[in-house]
C-alpha cells in the first residue's frame, strides 16, 4: 500500500476513516501494519496488500465461491481463453469493447472489482496512463497475487486489497469509474453490490458490469441446455432488478457468443427527477402529483356518474370540478360545526 493511501481507505462496515498502527514501511511502500476504525474493526496489510474482506465470517456463499475460485487459480490463465474460443471471439478484443463503454480519460482514478488475475486489470492500466490510479480489489489471496505480479511496472499508481465486492472499503464519490466482469453471479448479496458501486463512483461516472447468463429466448434451446450441463452459471438470471436506483442511460449487451451480458450505466444522484406539476390536459386533469398524493376513499357507482355527468355539465376536467366541489363540502361542514 502506498504512504499517504490510508487517508483514503475507509472501514468497509461503518464508512469510518482509519488510523494506522505498527507501520512498517519501505520507501513509500506501507508493508505491514494495522487500519484502525473508530469503531474498532482492525483490517490488517501484509506484503503491502491491506484486508479489507468483510463481513470478518463469511456468508456461506461467499465462502463456498472463495474456496472454488481458490482451487482453480492455477490452471485459470491457462484455461480462460477456450471460453472466448469456443465462440469464436477474440479475448482481448472483447475485453477492450467492454472497458470502451468506461469513457475513461489519462489521469482517471478507477475501482476494478473482481479484478481476478488482472487480464482485464492491465488493459485499463494502459488507458489510465502515468498520472492515473487503478484500484485493483479481490476477495481471492491467490488471484490478487497473480494480478499484483503481473501490474508489476503498470504505468498507473496500482493500489491492490483484498475486500469483499458488497463492502467497498472507499468513501463516497471516490473514483471516476467502476469496472467488473466475472463473478458477480456468485455475490451472496448482489444488490448490494451495485449499490456499492454506486457508492463510491462520482455522479456522471460510468459503471461496467459483466457475467454468465444464458438471454431468455435462448433459454429453451438444446444450445442453452448443453451449456447449464457444463456450467451452471449460465442459468443465473440477469440481474437488472439489482441495479441501484442511480443508474441512468442504462444499457445493456449480451456478448461472447450471446451467452455473457454486459451491463453499463452513468451513475446519477438518488431517484431520477421529473416534473410531477405540470396540469395534464384532458378530461381527468390534475397533475402527477395529485392524482398520485390526491387519492380519496371510493364512491359508490350512482354517485361516480353523477359526478361524471355534473363534470361533463361544466366543461371542466374532473381533477377541477372535485377539487372545488370537495373544498366546498369540507368549508360548509367545517363552518356549521363552528
Amino acid at each position: 500500500m502506498r504512504s499517504g493511501e490510508e487517508t483514503l481507505y475507509v472501514d468497509p462496515a461503518t464508512r469510518e476513516a482509519l488510523t494506522l498502527e505498527n507501520a512498517v514501511r519501505d520507501g513509500d511502500t506501507v508493508v505491514s501494519g494495522t487500519l484502525v476504525s473508530a469503531s474498532g474493526h482492525r483490517f490488517e496489510i501484509a506484503s503491502g496488500v491491506p484486508n479489507f474482506v468483510y463481513p470478518f465470517e463469511l456468508p456461506q456463499a461467499d465462502r463456498e465461491a472463495l474456496r472454488e475460485t481458490e482451487a482453480r487459480v492455477e490452471g485459470y490463465d491457462r484455461y480462460l481463453p477456450l471460453t472466448f474460443a469456443t465462440y469464436g471471439e477474440d479475448e482481448q478484443a472483447v475485453r477492450n469493447a467492454m472497458i470502451d463503454k468506461l469513457d475513461l480519460q489519462p489521469g482517471m482514478v478507477v475501482l476494478e472489482t473482481g479484478a481476478g488475475t488482472g487480464r482485464d486489470s492491465e488493459l485499463l492500466a494502459q488507458r489510465l496512463g502515468p498520472r492515473g490510479k487503478l484500484y485493483i480489489q479481490d476477495i481471492a489471496p491467490s488471484f490478487l497475487a497473480k494480478n499484483i505480479e503481473r501490474m508489476r511496472g503498470a504505468e498507473p499508481q496500482i493500489e491492490p486489497a483484498l475486500a469483499n465486492g458488497y463492502y467497498l472499503p472507499l468513501p463516497d464519490n471516490s473514483v471516476d469509474a467502476c469496472y467488473h466482469f466475472g463473478g458477480i453471479n456468485a455475490y451472496a448479496d448482489i444488490r448490494r453490490g451495485f449499490a456499492e458501486m454506486a457508492r463510491v463512483t462520482k455522479p456522471g461516472g460510468k459503471i461496467v458490469v459483466g457475467d454468465e447468463a444464458m438471454p431468455p429466448w435462448l433459454r429453451d434451446t438444446e444450445f442453452a441446455r448443453v451449456l447449464i450441463n457444463s456450467n451452471p452459471e449460465f442459468a443465473y438470471s440477469i440481474p437488472l432488478d439489482k441495479l441501484p436506483v442511480e443508474a441512468r442511460k442504462t444499457r445493456i449487451e449480451w456478448i461472447i457468443g450471446g451467452v455473457f451480458y454486459v451491463i453499463d450505466f452513468t451513475v446519477g444522484e438518488g431517484e431520477p427527477q421529473a416534473d410531477f406539476d405540470f396540469p395534464i390536459p384532458g378530461t381527468r386533469g390534475g397533475t402527477h402529483r395529485t392524482r398520485y398524493y390526491g387519492q380519496l376513499e371510493g364512491v359508490s357507482p350512482e354517485a361516480k356518474r353523477l359526478a361524471y355527468e355534473a363534470r361533463a355539465k361544466t366543461g371542466k376536467s374532473m381533477h377541477q370540478w372535485l377539487d372545488e366541489v370537495v373544498r366546498a363540502a369540507a368549508r360548509r361542514d367545517l363552518d356549521s360545526q363552528d
